[in-house]
């Protein structure tokens, strides 16, 4: 919670409260999705990247794959990230993490001096003028910017006019939520029998605690194999930082 609250303000601060929960909670995927944001955000994009890596092995989701082809960008491999991006199925991917995708790989191709390709990426079915969404706007951007990088200004500046459309459509319709209430109605509601029934319907055994099984991650080729933050071993109850485990 304390990373997701400072991630925007104070991403490093942010890092170091989720590396801290990686310790202690390393086989919870939402922690390592949280410690990937993080280094993300700081540029870290190797520690991002193998975070992901983590996440995804615990999760089995894709919904952060876009992030994935980007941190291989931000490491200078962009033929990888499109190896990366080519790797899943698009359609079993949710709208919103395909066009993030779509972005993703566009970036790619222009990484790798390819505008024309790069254009092709984002003309997807989601790259509608007409119908505005939560993720319109980056979409548009990234159109707009791939069309200037051609020279076709004159279409650029009709999809940087979209931007400005879809961004205010959307400001409108989240001021009109922002007052929209919701009735709540109480019931109550009567139980037949004896209270002692009631009382003996509830179960006081305590759920079994279920073991965790390690859980690696393969190491990237170009960086050294390792411990991650947040891994256990089961012979030598310690923390990786050598801190005596709870």
């Amino acid at each position: 919670m304390a990373a997701a609250l400072l991630v925007d303000e104070d991403p490093d601060t942010a890092n170091q409260h989720a590396l801290s929960a990686a310790r202690r909670a390393g086989r919870v995927g939402v922690v390592r999705e949280t410690a990937a944001i993080t280094a993300y955000r700081l540029g870290d994009f190797a520690t991002a990247l193998r975070e992901l890596r983590t996440y995804r092995r615990i999760s089995g989701r894709n919904d952060q794959l876009p992030m994935m082809v980007d941190c291989e960008r931000g490491l200078g491999r962009p033929e990888r990230a499109l190896e990366l991006g080519r790797s899943v199925d698009r359609a079993a991917l949710d709208t919103a993490v395909q066009v993030e995708l779509a972005i993703a790989m566009s970036g790619a191709r222009l990484d790798l001096g390819n505008p024309t390709a790069a254009l092709g990426e984002l003309e997807i079915p989601q790259l509608d003028p007409s119908t505005a969404y939560s993720w319109s706007p980056a979409l548009y951007s990234a159109y707009a910017a791939t069309l200037e990088e051609l020279g076709r200004q004159d279409e650029a500046d009709e999809w940087w006019a979209r931007v400005d459309r879809a961004a205010a459509a959307l400001a409108e319709v989240a001021d009109e939520n922002a007052w929209e209430t919701v009735d709540v109605v109480e019931e109550t509601l009567e139980v037949e029998g004896p209270a002692d029934e009631l009382a003996g319907a509830v179960d006081d055994e305590p759920d079994a605690e279920l073991a965790d099984e390690p859980l690696g991650d393969e190491p990237d080729d170009d960086e050294p194999a390792g411990d991650e933050p947040g891994e256990i071993d089961d012979d030598n109850p310690s923390d990786v930082d050598g801190s005596a485990a709870d």
